[in-house]
């Protein structure tokens, strides 16, 4: 049996960061399904965040967007992730809505769906670093674009979703408090996962260079159909979902995650041996 073609240090970067965004699912699930022995299964995956999986579903999440924006790429398909990147951390960050008796010992003041006043200083001080850190980025940005090390045509795009995002998150966080606690996470989720459903179909059929063969096209095709089928169920049932009897939210972000889990597998398995990804044809 021949041994394996050799790998240079770019692939195998390329091959660990997309493990490695599958990973994190696998991640959430493993904590999200621990902290279920000990308080039950919650009406929704976003509600472990008030339970001993916090840890582990906001670094998951964390590390996610890192790995998205080196994963970016080219052309539309990084304005998408550049763009999803975004939407991770406010997920991770600024926590879900509960109901009255749903999570144990979390939003017990509360008469309807409220945001738990005990996580509010953790929202802001994850807010307040989401602006910073995000404004950074773009100074960073714009200081190699004035040096010459980056052409502003290749990521003045991300800049500008960048910018406008970071001055809508302000502006709500400033401006509209209550309401920004209230609908921030739902908001950021749904954000997420169009994207992705814009990604997985992009790569089913690229702008530019060679279509995925016949098989990668129907799974990308299947994952972003499958996305938009969940975040519709997701934004009809949320309304309903306390008074339902059914975990419909759990099922449902359980399966957008799943999606996100198996667009990462098969980009893995495609791309598994290409070669310095700076030489491929733009998507």
């Amino acid at each position: 049996m021949s041994s394996p073609a050799p790998s240079t240090s770019l692939e195998r970067t390329y091959r660990y960061l997309r493990i490695g965004v599958a990973g994190t699912v696998v991640a959430i699930f493993v904590a999200v399904a621990t902290a279920a022995a000990s308080v039950g299964w919650l009406p929704s995956v976003s509600d472990y965040f008030y339970t001993p999986a916090r840890n582990v579903l906001v670094g998951s999440l964390i590390a996610a967007t890192l790995a998205l924006v080196a994963l970016s790429g080219r052309g539309v398909q990084r304005w998408l992730l550049d763009a999803a990147a975004l939407f991770a951390p406010l997920i991770a960050l600024v926590p879900t809505t509960v109901v009255p008796g749903s999570v144990p010992g979390v939003g017990e003041t509360c008469e309807a769906t409220c945001f738990p006043p005990v996580a509010e200083p953790d929202a802001e001080n994850g807010v307040v670093t989401y602006l910073v850190v995000g404004g950074v980025v773009v100074v960073v940005a714009l200081l190699l674009v004035a040096l010459r090390q980056v052409a502003f045509r290749a990521v003045g795009a991300s800049l500008a979703i960048t910018v406008s995002v970071l001055v809508a998150v302000g502006a709500t966080w400033t401006l509209a408090r209550e309401a920004f606690l209230q609908h921030a996470h739902f908001a950021a989720t749904i954000a997420f996962f169009a994207l992705f459903a814009a990604v997985a179909m992009l790569s089913a059929f690229p702008r530019r260079g060679a279509p995925p063969a016949p098989v990668f096209r129907a799974l990308y095709t299947a994952i972003a159909v499958g996305l938009v089928v969940v975040l519709v169920a997701y934004v009809v049932a949320l309304p309903q979902a306390a008074e339902s009897g059914v975990p419909i939210v759990l099922v449902t972000e359980a399966a957008a995650l799943t999606l996100f889990l198996m667009f990462w597998v098969v980009q893995g398995i495609e791309n598994w041996r290409d070669p310095d990804p700076s030489l491929l044809p733009l998507r």
